[in-house]
């Protein structure tokens, strides 16, 4: 008797097992194997070598049977009778096995025909395998020799993906019936499996084979193509077209792969399709982009400093402020700097300097108007998968540029918004940190765009609607507008020619007195920069224009009668000092996006209940500043507040139509209090501005710069200020600091004791 251990395969009674003679005696140890040989089969737990196995490497159950065949092949061929029990087992040091077993009964509640019809079905199912497999000649003899569901298992044993805990399950099993149900589901799963990775591989192959064939025709018509390109050079496709364009792009490897991909969709898509047509548009946008950074050129800080003077009168701390970022750039060899936020009123020349510094660096200008905009799309760009997608407005200026480095003006960040398409402003952080900008990525582009070397300049109204974290990725250079002398200065040098050349009218047949632009400047405009001056000289133009054109010879010269004559819109109203004094109106100030104004603070006592009446639009934070003038006037003037008790204060600010909010409103409504509450007249000469505190202390305030020129331009000759605003005075122009006195102050006391409402005595 041969005991031959087995791992990985199934056996079964009633099967013929085929063995390779070497590995039989290999796994018996022993070199006797005959015909007619009794052969009792195991199962080992773990794939061991004969030398190391155990007495506990075995399943208790095995199979017995004999050998039946030895061929000339090199196989034995063993036939399985029964199953039986393992009731011991003893290996020797010679590695001989020898076993002590009992027949195991099965469960015989499967019939013979049955079974017969269910191992036909298997047979016809496993040549249907061989033959999608390409094996049936090799396995057809395997495939004869299975008289059993047993045996189809059995046969297919070695390709069966299955555990050895699930083949041993099978050998377990009593029931016949039971064993060939699970014998099938198994078969039948692997069998499916088979047919199905079979059709799979044959059309894969198909598939590989069209491939090819495609391959090779597109190289036999590329070579075809090129021949005939040769001969007729206009007439390249835009496939080859765009090839090269890639091939000489510069672009990043990130770009270059996204572009080529495009490009294999283009060549697979007809002329008619709609995504031919986008994907056209894509690589003509990509391939005309400029990729290739532009060398850094040493910049004559002489020569920039001529040009922004030649385009701009005045504005001497913005041009230094540029002309320090020139010097750094030259010394860094950077493309660019810091980014420049221009903040002012209307027509100050934010916007038309950054085509000035862009003349001066000798690049490319571009303009993206922000106001208005809520969709962050209009920066980022619109993923290619919506219909008429595009890129967003930044990437688009650099391409309407045509290099890599412009000067871009980021204009009216003030003005954007948010929406449920999210928030623009959002979108410039990563546009405006020079951290990030250097793989900036366009949705519509889909790959990382170098914007380090772009001069972003940003222009904006007011500062109050720009959120914070993009206003801390800017530095802020604030236009102060210009004083008269500088508006004189401008429309010299500037509008009149500019309008004398727009409207055709020669220099020999037309001059304008400074008398007529003083005129237009002080009773026809009404602001902190030049855009109102610009129109109504321009207006002036076309109506002598009429004469001009009538009379060629004659010349004109504009004088201020003139420009009351011809000019039809009333004279702009402008506030000034009162003519009559009064106790309880006091002068202030007041700064507004289109520069500074005088406002007056009037106040007034009425038989009442002690109730504080307010009107003229205040916002919220001048009504408190009310409030707090009130309480301090009540500390510094116990007596007369004694009348407050039985009288109703009424404070009233002019321009009832004006919304009017800030907290630097606080000292006149002090002193207008004061003033009422004692009888004592302000000066309407004197003006003032300044926060207050409940302590009494004055406290500072923005816009100095504006409100100085407003008092300078109604005629007021003394101001009063913050302490702490002092250092604010280096931003005032010359003349108006030469026209006004400035009195700083820290306390309010001493503010009503300098204007007379406040006595010294009583301090």
């Amino acid at each position: 008797m041969i005991v031959v251990p087995t791992y990985n395969m199934i056996l079964s009674a009633d099967a013929s097992l085929i063995f390779p003679l070497d590995q039989m005696r290999r796994n018996a140890g022993t070199n006797g194997v005959a015909v007619g040989e009794k052969v009792i089969m195991l199962v080992a737990k773990t794939n061991k070598s004969f030398s190391e196995l155990s007495e506990n490497d075995f399943y208790p159950i095995g199979v017995a049977g004999n050998i039946t065949e030895l061929n000339q092949q090199g196989y034995v061929v063993i036939r399985t009778q029964y199953r039986v029990n393992l009731e011991d087992a003893r290996i020797y040091p010679d590695h001989t096995i020898k076993v002590m077993t009992s027949r195991r009964r099965d469960e015989e509640d499967l019939p013979p025909q049955e079974e017969a019809e269910k191992v036909k079905s298997l047979k016809q199912e496993m040549r249907r395998l061989a033959e999608a497999m390409n094996v049936a000649e090799n396995a057809s003899y395997f495939i004869d020799q299975v008289d059993s569901v047993g045996g189809a298992a059995c046969a297919m044993s070695p390709i069966l993906q299955i555990s050895n805990e699930e083949r041993y399950a099978l050998l377990a099993e009593d029931s016949r019936a039971k064993r060939a149900e699970m014998i099938e589901k198994i078969l039948y799963e692997f069998m499916e499996v088979g047919r199905i990775t079979s059709e799979a591989n044959s059309s894969q192959q198909q598939e590989y084979q069209q491939r090819y064939r495609e391959a090779a025709i597109r190289r036999q018509m590329e070579h075809l193509q090129k021949e005939l390109d040769d001969m007729h050079p206009e007439n390249v496709t835009d496939v080859q077209k765009f090839a090269q364009r890639i091939a000489e792009s510069g672009m990043n490897e990130t770009a270059r792969k996204e572009a080529e991909k495009v490009l294999n969709r283009l060549r697979q898509e007809s002329r008619e399709s709609v995504e031919s047509g986008m994907l056209y548009d894509y690589l003509d946008f990509v391939t005309t982009l400029s990729w290739k950074k532009e060398a850094a050129e040493r910049i004559d800080l002489d020569e920039a400093r001529r040009v922004l003077d030649e385009d701009h009168y005045g504005l001497k701390k913005v041009k230094d402020r540029i002309i320090q970022q020139i010097a750094v750039m030259n010394l860094k060899q950077q493309q660019s700097g810091s980014i420049l936020c221009f903040v002012g009123a209307p027509g100050t020349g934010k916007t038309s300097i950054g085509k000035s510094i862009a003349r001066a660096l000798g690049r490319q200008y571009v303009r993206v108007s922000l106001g208005g905009v809520h969709d962050e799309s209009d920066i980022r760009g619109h993923r290619r998968t919506y219909i008429g997608s595009m890129p967003g407005r930044i990437m688009d200026g650099i391409h309407k540029s045509g290099v890599s480095n412009p000067v871009m003006v980021l204009d009216e960040v003030d003005k954007l918004s948010a929406s449920y398409n999210g928030s623009p402003a959002s979108a410039l952080l990563e546009v405006l940190d020079p951290e990030q900008n250097n793989t900036f990525t366009d949705h519509y582009m889909n790959v990382p765009y170098d914007l380090s070397d772009v001069l972003f300049i940003c222009t904006a109204n007011s500062l109050d609607t720009v959120p914070q974290p993009l206003l801390d990725r800017m530095e802020v250079i604030q236009f102060q507008g210009y004083t008269p002398l500088e508006k004189l200065q401008i429309a010299r040098e500037h509008l009149v020619p500019k309008s004398m050349e727009a409207m055709g009218i020669e220099k020999e047949q037309m001059s304008v007195t400074d008398e007529a632009l003083e005129t237009l400047i002080a009773d026809y405009t009404m602001e902190a920069g030049v855009r109102g001056l610009r129109k109504r000289i321009d207006n002036l133009c076309r109506i002598l224009a009429v004469k001009v054109a009538s009379n060629p010879e004659e010349r004109v010269t504009v004088t201020p009668e003139l420009v009351r004559e011809e000019i039809e819109d009333r004279p702009v109203r402008h506030d000034s000092i009162l003519p009559s004094p009064k106790a309880g109106v006091v002068t202030g100030l007041a700064w507004t996006p289109v520069g500074g104004d005088i406002l007056y603070i009037e106040t007034a006592l009425l038989p009442g209940k002690g109730e504080l009446i307010i009107t003229g639009q205040l916002g919220d934070v001048m009504k408190e500043s009310a409030r707090i003038a009130l309480s301090l006037v009540e500390n510094l003037f116990p007596e007369e507040a004694k009348k407050l008790k039985t009288h109703n204060v009424h404070i009233h600010v002019p321009a009832g139509a004006v919304p009017k909010d800030g907290p630097s409103a606080g000292v006149t409504l002090t002193t207008a209090l004061s003033s009422l509450l004692t009888g004592r007249i302000v000066d309407p000469h004197i003006a003032m501005t300044g926060e207050v505190a409940l302590r009494g202390a004055v406290t500072p305030i923005g816009g100095l710069p504006e409100k100085l020129m407003a008092a300078q331009r109604a005629g007021v000759t003394k101001v009063f200020i913050p302490q702490e605003n002092l250092h604010d005075l280096k931003d005032v122009a010359q003349e108006v600091k030469d026209k006004i006195e400035i009195v700083p102050v820290s306390q309010v006391t001493e503010l009503l004791e300098a204007v007379g409402v406040l006595r010294p005595a009583a301090i």
